[in-house]
């Protein structure tokens, strides 16, 4: 008898795996939702799983090692910094990634972070909420179209963002090792001039050792002291450490963060009670829309590699020579 085939979801950001296990029927496959995400717990887990779908848990080495009979790691989102991909790619396993699912909300959620930094949105909401009604509490509000926003990474988000911040007015740079503008006309610049000259810094790009603490002592020293960093890509591209020392000094003006490094972040650390932080739970990705859409698409990568069809986005499309063309 041919046991059926199981796919390890390894850690989830939903209430069920109904989605997940009504695309999965498709092809008979029995769902395993592991109760941990710890390495252990997942290598023990892996290695009677014919795949492995992943959110936030890291899938590494040992884990891959472990899914001896594992023919895909499938990664609910878009960053891949949680997933071994070169021993995952060594075994001949795709990795997929749904890298287009959230840009709408992610540039939206980017965009309404500079707009409560800029109209002091949470600064008097807590101010009032405390019983303190004063309109000239706080830092001067300047207006928006006399302010530089600067986009480190220009990818699906940061384009998206571009276009929805020109059309409020704020002046815009961004800056990429390649320099391409993909024809949008944003003006491409260094890191140290768009630190230098901008007054909010939004980061778009994804992380990895290169671009780890990206943001760090010596680069916001380059900043205006009234300047914002907002991050929705990936809490790792900023030392936080570093980051509460700047404030500290009144080296910088604030920060809107949406990712932290680790995740969940220890909310009594000292940055997390400073009032020119603001901070959201990684929430930038979600709606129900988008919620819907990663669950479905990223099962459904799963299913068509487990029937020998090549899924999309793939992060290593060299070993999928043995996967017949989608339809």
């Amino acid at each position: 008898m041919v046991s059926p085939l199981r796919v390890l979801l390894t850690d989830r950001a939903w209430p069920d795996c109904e989605v997940e296990r009504e695309i999965l029927s498709s092809i008979g496959a029995e769902l395993i939702d592991a109760p941990d995400p710890s390495e252990a717990a997942l290598a023990d887990l892996a290695s009677d799983a014919d795949a492995i779908a992943t959110c936030w848990a890291q899938v590494t080495t040992a884990v891959i090692e472990a899914a001896t009979r594992c023919r895909v790691v499938a990664r609910f989102g878009i960053g891949l910094d949680n997933i071994a991909i070169d021993t995952a790619t060594s075994r001949g396993i795709p990795v997929t990634y749904v890298p287009d699912y959230c840009v709408p909300e992610v540039s939206d959620h980017a965009l309404a972070l500079l707009l409560a930094v800029n109209r002091k949105i949470a600064f008097f909401h807590h101010q009032t909420k405390r019983g303190r009604y004063e309109l000239g509490a706080g830092p001067p509000l300047k207006r928006l179209d006399q302010l530089q926003l600067g986009l480190i990474g220009f990818g699906r988000i940061g384009r998206a963002l571009f276009a929805k911040a020109t059309a409020l007015g704020l002046r815009l740079v961004a800056h990429t090792p390649s320099g391409h503008d993909y024809g949008t006309g944003c003006p491409m610049v260094t890191l140290e001039t768009l630190l230098h000259d901008s007054d909010f810094v939004s980061l778009h790009l994804p992380l990895n050792e290169s671009t780890r603490h990206l943001i760090n002592r010596e680069r916001m020293a380059l900043m205006p002291s009234d300047a914002w960093i907002i991050n929705t890509s990936r809490g790792g591209l900023i030392d936080h450490d570093a980051l509460q020392t700047a404030l500290a000094s009144d080296q910088i003006g604030g920060a809107a963060l949406d990712v932290f490094e680790p995740e969940p972040p220890d909310l009594s650390h000292e940055l997390f009670r400073d009032e020119r932080v603001i901070v959201t739970p990684h929430a930038a990705f979600l709606s129900e829309d988008s919620l819907r859409e990663l669950r479905s698409r990223t099962a459904q990568q799963v299913v068509d590699v487990l029937s020998g069809v090549r899924p999309e986005h793939v992060v290593n499309p060299e070993v999928c020579e043995h996967l017949a063309p989608r339809a």
